[in-house]
């Protein structure tokens, strides 16, 4: 049996940061910004309100959709690249709080492709029957790491977590097929220093040409033609990026995942809120076939064809 998503959650902090109000503090405007990033507003954490926190909300939320004893989690996978301090893990923090006692737990650090690489990390001790459930989490609290003074970079991020328990779901069901990249050879333009630091025009044409690729990679890897994809889940990082990967698999607007307006880039995060979203909200169906793809710092990228449903 393949392993699939068999709950979900996520955890959005309560703030807006719009366009207009960062018009007062730099040197930018909405239209701007809208135009070129597709971003309206973003959701920024309290101070008090650091990256664990809100991986504890998603992660309850995910545990209780999906109905399982938090002790018979296997494993705890958390992407992120904003971690509450070096050590100890957000995964460990969280483990004890979740009420997984049992589950062995570490950080995933792939940048905005850590989801992906999550949840393929957890599809081989689901399928090898080493582990019952594996959490996975995707979470960031980017606003930490952005410099507020870098107009480039500082109206592109937000805050946010998504998570999903990973298990076997029924026959012809689950994940399909995948694929995972790097090419360090980028890593220089996407890194942090003391803040996050990103050469756009070069992520820009990776990401275009890299978001198309694996996306139909996975496609072909899972027998699958373009027209037998029901929807596609890009990382939410630029809307001109998100629409050269829609449009290389000939899918209509309303096939595309699009939250990136109401909460900017939120990395790690970004697929699965958007895919707690979509289901919620009717857009992705049982039984439908759909790709989730991200890229991010590294670089790296991941994508996964999935059979939707438990």
């Amino acid at each position: 049996m393949n392993a699939g998503i068999i709950g979900m959650g996520r955890c959005l902090p309560e703030d807006k940061l719009t366009n207009f109000q960062l018009e007062q503090r730099m040197d930018t405007n909405d239209e701007w910004i809208r135009t070129m990033t597709g971003i309206e507003e973003r959701r920024i954490a309290k101070d008090e309100q650091d990256t664990s926190d809100m991986a504890r909300e998603a992660a309850k939320k995910a545990i209780e959709d999906a109905g399982i004893d938090p002790a018979d989690i296997g494993l705890i996978l958390v992407a992120t690249v904003t971690p509450d301090q070096p050590f100890p893990s957000v995964a460990c923090v969280i483990q004890q709080e979740i009420g997984a006692v049992n589950a062995a737990a570490m950080d995933v650090s792939a940048a905005c492709a850590g989801f992906m690489y999550g949840v393929i990390t957890a599809k081989q001790f689901i399928e090898s029957d080493v582990y019952k459930y594996v959490l996975v989490v995707g979470v960031e609290k980017l606003s930490k790491i952005t410099n507020w003074e870098d107009r480039n970079t500082a109206v592109l991020f937000g805050d946010g977590a998504g998570a999903a328990v990973i298990g076997k779901v029924s026959e012809g069901r689950g994940i399909l097929s995948f694929e995972l990249g790097a090419d360090g050879r980028g890593g220089k333009h996407l890194y942090q220093d003391e803040h996050l630091v990103m050469n756009g025009r070069e992520v820009f044409k990776f990401a275009v040409r890299q978001m198309g690729e694996s996306a139909l990679n996975v496609i072909e890897k899972a027998g699958l033609e373009k027209e037998d994809v029901d929807f596609l889940i890009p990382h939410q990082a630029n809307i001109r990026i998100m629409e050269a990967a829609r449009e290389r698999l000939d899918l209509p607007v309303e096939k595309m995942s699009k939250t990136i307006h109401k909460y900017g880039n939120t990395s790690a995060a970004s697929i699965p809120i958007s895919l707690v979203e979509d289901v919620e909200e009717g857009r992705i169906k049982e039984d439908d076939v759909i790709v989730m793809v991200g890229f991010g710092g590294g670089l790296t990228w991941g994508a996964i064809a999935m059979k939707w449903g438990k």
